[in-house]
């Protein structure tokens, strides 16, 4: 194991600043410590290998409240290849069918319409809307999940969104009556670019609709494992707000939705267009942050302590489960999953392996922890006591489909926002 110098505020070793207004930022208001790249998972070959640990720092900037961390490696490190699919979970794409039905109602799309979506991944979103007979555009920088998308007849530009993508592609027709941009923002290093870019790809009268996980959500669920290196910025919808008006668009609605622990989806359009026509939830939901006390620094350094308090307590479950001599496997390899377990020092003594239905994962091993992935059939197979589940998020769903554990008295441990034993 390697561990970066903590005295490197960022990836170059330079004073950090915030990548949204450019001031300097100082301390940060809460260290998770040296960890691996959430989702650089390992081949049995690699686990004698360096591996390469590096500060998981959160930043305020004190200026603008962006919530940031320093940048140790470029996007193209991260997700030239990707090990990330969206068709494995089925919360999710019924999330994407119900987004579908609402915003072609909304909009009346059409036909002739164009949608064209940022960072999307293998596709299963834009198949609901070609389904439909609307033309689509997916822009995804990982390759090998691209040609998932263009395997099933998605159109895919593969390449890294910014404006400069965006102008390229106006220039070759494609003006979107909708751009899509769900969980990408957090991913973004040069924020203001970005959504100048979402800018140029709209038609005059078009609308784009971003989705990310809310830091009030974040930070009132005792979520810190969804803190890892590639997520870059973390958003309250004030902050989120100003940077899209200084990118010339205007968010003229917003909606609370449950994905990822507690997102936002915001709707916004060209300034001089959409100006005149803002919904009260954009303000409500502005004032009801601020009143939180989210505009306020005090606010943010209490978050260190109720970590350090969750992190007490799940070990101190698994520890008394294991003197107990009771097995327990874990459930999923998202990267959330991987933020936890080395936060905490969750290794093999604890989990005795986990499974995932993504086979770009299994074979694999999670990073830092080192314990291994395997398919899903292993449960049954080995029949664990207790299974602890890492994508919490999607809790309901896999205790759905594992029900069966309950016949060999099997039961679940769910780690966020509390511990519970269900």
């Amino acid at each position: 194991m390697e561990n970066l110098n903590e005295e490197q505020k960022n990836g170059n070793g330079e004073t950090m600043v915030c990548r949204f207004c450019g001031r300097e930022v100082v301390a940060p208001f809460l260290s998770l410590g040296a960890q691996p790249l959430a989702n650089n998972y390992l081949t049995a070959s690699q686990l004698r290998e360096k591996e390469i640990f590096y500060p998981l720092d959160i930043f305020l900037c004190p200026s603008c409240f962006l919530v940031q961390l320093a940048q140790y490696v470029t996007p193209e490190e991260t997700f030239s290849q990707y090990p990330y699919c969206s068709s494995y979970s089925q919360t999710w794409l019924q999330h994407c069918r119900d987004y579908v039905r609402k915003i072609c109602s909304q909009l009346g799309l059409r036909r002739k319409s164009l949608v064209i979506e940022i960072a999307s991944n293998d596709g299963c979103l834009l198949q609901l809307f070609q389904s439909s007979g609307i033309n689509v555009l997916g822009i995804e920088p990982a390759r090998n999940i691209a040609a998932i998308a263009l395997g099933n007849g998605i159109p895919t530009e593969i390449a890294f969104f910014s404006s400069s993508v965006a102008q390229s592609l106006v220039e070759k027709g494609f003006s979107a009556d909708l751009v899509v941009a769900n969980n990408v923002l957090a991913h973004v290093p040069a924020l203001n670019d970005f959504v100048r870019g979402l800018e140029i790809l709209l038609k005059p009268q078009g609308v784009v609709t971003v989705e990310f996980p809310h830091l009030v959500c974040l930070m009132e669920g005792n979520q810190f494992d969804t803190i890892y290196h590639e997520h870059l910025s973390y958003f309250l919808f004030f902050v989120a707000r100003r940077i899209f008006e200084a990118n010339g668009l205007c968010i003229f609605d917003v909606e609370k939705i449950p994905t990822h622990g507690g997102s936002l989806r915001i709707y916004a359009g060209r300034t001089r267009v959409w100006a005149g026509k803002i919904e009260p939830a954009v303000e409500n939901l502005e004032q009801e942050e601020k009143k939180s006390g989210y505009n306020q620094l005090e606010t943010f350094y209490q978050f260190q302590e109720r970590v350090k308090f969750l992190k007490r307590e799940i070990l101190s479950v698994l520890i008394n489960l294991k003197q107990q001599h009771k097995t327990i496997a874990g459930y999923g390899a998202p990267a959330k999953g991987n933020t936890l377990l080395n936060y905490c020092g969750i290794r093999q003594d604890f989990l005795d392996y986990t499974v995932d239905q993504n086979p770009l994962k299994q074979g694999r091993f999670l990073p830092g922890s080192h314990i291994p992935i395997y398919e899903p059939e292993r449960i049954k197979a080995s029949q664990p006591d207790y299974i602890f589940i890492l994508p919490w998020n999607i809790k309901e769903e896999i205790i759905n489909q594992l029900s069966f554990i309950r016949d060999w008295g099997g039961k679940f441990i769910v780690p966020i926002p509390r511990v519970e034993i269900i």
